[in-house]
């Protein structure tokens, strides 16, 4: 079920593809009403379900946290995440270096794999 574009979806699509970065639906939200001020955190709810539907975002999962979302195109490079303890983001780490195989028990396959990095941000960091 694709939904029809309106400004509301261009805007938020827009605040994914230009922060780079997995977002909260309020940090969604808070950017995209500098363009469009009357925005619903219900209708950003809305179009995250659509665009999350027709393939164009992928949600991030963060164990005992909602989840943020990063276009389709950012999710479709293997990449991990890095989620800053302090102010909340979630930041892209691009690539991989993990090599597991050789610790794996004999026999056994990796298919997939997800690393979340735990830490401060350059901007907590630089305020402590």
């Amino acid at each position: 079920m694709a939904i029809r574009q309106t400004k509301q979806k261009r805007v938020i699509l827009g605040v994914l593809e230009k922060a780079g970065r997995p977002m909260s639906p309020q940090e969604i939200l808070s950017s995209a009403q500098q363009d469009v001020p009357l925005l619903s955190l219900a209708t950003v709810y809305r179009v995250i379900r659509g665009l999350e539907a027709d393939g164009t975002i992928v949600p991030v999962s963060i164990p005992g946290e909602s989840a943020r979302y990063e276009t389709h195109l950012k999710a479709a490079h293997h990449h991990h995440h890095f989620h800053c303890e302090r102010c909340s983001r979630v930041f892209d780490v691009p690539g991989c270096g993990l090599r597991v195989d050789a610790h794996l028990p004999g026999g056994y396959r990796i298919t997939r794999h997800e690393v979340m990095l735990y830490g401060s941000c350059i901007e907590c960091a630089a305020t402590s």
